[in-house]
């Protein structure tokens, strides 16, 4: 697994993350990036390139349902309602303020036909960006740029603001659920949203992104089935390996969601079939323990994910399981690490964050300092190179 270096904030009991998912989460940013420049040169929904782009928005909310069952499920005896909401602001509020910041700046340099900057006052201007920052919802009153956006600023933002609430939902009452009451809340929310998808007058699911009592259907119908269909998954199964999984994955994603429009104008409810039926990638095929974005471009894509949408980083927990370090060679030592999870899960051993090497003439790669949390673990020389035939 790559190495991810451990950020001072980060709490003693964290657990590792996923790579596979920041990157299959940076894969997804780019494709709603490139849906949306698409949309400038199309005449119609109809005729649009990377045609089911907007799904990317519901499998970031899969993502996050995984991640949050993953992260969180086996820590409420220690950790408290406040405790969850305190995390996760740190996680995700830095960002939704720069956000908003940024967009206002943007906002008011960009004065042209079809923003008329000039004619909003610039205490309007404040006060939305203000409001974002909290990211409560402005009333569509207070638009400023004529699109009914909660969020007009930082249009994105409203599909936080859902994530938001199914966090807040997880937190007060969906984290007791036992796994066949929550699969029966999956089973409903399946079932609203694909009623929705077949009945959509515009033949697809797209929007929620408005304070208006439609929208919010939208939205809440969008969130509630992949969100809490991740966080069933994450109790139901353990992530396998597959080699290459990144890119493996990677593929099927674009695959899905540049699918041209299915069923045309004439029948539009089999477009909405198809964006109801496309709405999680099997997550329990996705393994981080091993090499899956080799290059540069992979590493690209991972940065992306950690960090233009970091609420899927989980730092290191200051715990670690070694078997065999120090006792056979390095290669074979970490074969060994990689099976130290329950069951002979392979995994990134709890805690690991850095193994500092050395090489002998005409022996494998060993083993100096192993760092763990904010521990360091020395290995002796006598024991680096044992049983390595020299």
């Amino acid at each position: 697994m790559p190495q991810t270096s451990l950020p001072s904030a980060a709490y003693a009991d964290s657990k590792p993350h996923y790579d596979i998912l920041d990157g299959l989460r940076g894969v997804a940013a780019l494709l709603v990036v490139v849906f949306h420049l698409c949309e400038a040169h199309a005449t119609s929904h109809f005729d649009q390139l990377l045609n089911h782009g907007y799904l990317a928005v519901d499998f970031f909310f899969a993502l996050s349902g995984f991640v949050i069952g993953y992260a969180y499920d086996d820590r409420w005896g220690r950790m408290t309602v406040g405790g969850f909401f305190k995390r996760r602001l740190i996680r995700l509020q830095p960002m939704v303020v720069l956000g908003m910041a940024v967009g206002a700046a943007l906002f008011y340099f960009q004065d042209c036909d079809m923003w008329p900057v000039h004619a909003v006052p610039v205490w309007k201007m404040l006060a939305v960006m203000l409001v974002g920052m909290t990211l409560l919802p402005v009333p569509v009153s207070m638009d400023v740029r004529g699109w009914q956006e909660m969020h007009p600023l930082n249009g994105p933002g409203w599909s936080l603001f859902y994530e938001y609430c199914a966090n807040i939902l997880y937190a007060l009452v969906v984290r007791r659920f036992p796994k066949w009451l929550l699969g029966v809340l999956v089973a409903v929310s399946g079932a609203a949203l694909i009623r929705f998808a077949l009945t959509s007058p515009s033949g697809d699911i797209i929007g929620g992104w408005s304070l208006t009592a439609e929208q919010l259907g939208v939205g809440f119908t969008r969130m509630m089935y992949p969100f809490f269909g991740g966080l069933l998954l994450s109790r139901l199964v353990r992530p396998g390996h597959v080699r290459r999984a990144f890119w493996w994955c990677s593929l099927g994603l674009v695959a899905l969601l540049a699918v041209p429009r299915v069923g045309g104008t004439e029948h539009l409810w089999q477009n909405g079939l198809y964006d109801g039926r496309r709405r999680a990638l099997p997550a329990h095929r996705l393994d981080g323990c091993e090499r899956y974005g080799d290059g540069a471009f992979g590493a690209c894509l991972r940065v992306s994910g950690r960090y233009l949408l970091s609420d899927l980083y989980h730092p290191l927990p200051a715990r670690l399981h070694l078997h065999g370090v120090g006792a056979q060679p390095w290669p074979h030592a970490r074969r060994g690490m990689a099976r130290c999870g329950r069951h002979g899960r392979r995994e990134r051993p709890a805690g690991l964050r850095r193994v500092e090497m050395v090489r002998r003439a005409g022996a494998p790669l060993a083993p100096t300092r192993i760092h763990v949390g904010t521990a360091v673990i020395r290995v002796p020389a006598s024991r680096r190179f044992r049983g390595s035939g020299r």
